[in-house]
């Protein structure tokens, strides 16, 4: 697992999805990218149970999607310091790498739901803080990863720039 948010991840060595999750203490938005890394797409978000039930629902959705990769959310404060928020999403990231064996990334999160919440109200879709305002921030953090990784073409050799 990467210890910074933003660090540029390697090319990955086979093409496949990314997970994005935007960690809350009632639920985990989710967002998962296409198999080549160009999309984001929000799925339902997952209320939390406990620790357990949710590392299992998230190792099913991995299976299910075919995810390759994990990309969490980090809320770092305005001015970019980390506090307990994002100390306590560190801790989460680091058991959901040892829980699912694959490799997990940090996201600089900041301004993500907000900025959610700006989708939804262009929406009219009302519900400030419903569970799509969740997911559609793991897309934005999604889309914010996707967009400075390095691409696996689909014959294996990375995307040039």
């Amino acid at each position: 697992m990467k210890a910074s948010p933003g660090a540029a991840s390697k090319v990955p060595s086979k093409p496949g999805r990314v997970l994005a999750i935007d960690f809350g203490t009632r639920r985990f938005g989710l967002a998962v990218s296409d198999l080549l890394g160009f999309t984001a797409q929000p799925l339902s978000s997952l209320e939390r149970v406990n620790r357990n039930e949710d590392f299992r629902r998230l190792r099913k959705i991995c299976r299910e999607h075919e995810v390759v990769e994990i990309v969490v959310g980090y809320p770092l404060r305005l001015k970019g310091e980390e506090g307990q928020s994002a100390r306590r999403v560190a801790a989460f990231a680091r058991r959901l790498h040892r829980e699912l064996g694959l490799p997990v990334e940090l996201e600089d999160e900041r301004l993500t739901t907000f900025e959610a919440k700006e989708i939804l109200s262009q929406l009219r879709t009302g519900a400030a803080r419903s569970p799509q305002v969740d997911s559609i921030a793991a897309s934005l953090i999604l889309r914010s990863y996707l967009e400075r990784k390095p691409r696996v073409h689909p014959q294996g050799s990375p995307e040039k720039e």
